[in-house]
């Protein structure tokens, strides 16, 4: 039986829910454990990516 890796399993409630409307929603704790934005326009997009310019606006510590 193959190993699982840690890092590939989606864990409902803490990596993502399902909206109202039945979509699956990707939190920020998900995003940021797959280390890229992938410039869907993600409604938890932790990397700031604006769907509208195209852009990533930088982080503000």
């Amino acid at each position: 039986m193959k190993e699982q890796n840690n890092e590939k399993i989606v864990i409902e409630g803490e990596d993502f829910y399902y909206s109202p409307e039945g979509y699956k929603c990707f939190t920020e704790k998900y995003h940021l454990k797959r280390g890229y934005c992938c410039k869907s326009g993600c409604k938890h997009c932790p990397y700031g990516f604006d769907k509208k310019t195209n852009t990533i606006r930088k982080r503000e510590n």
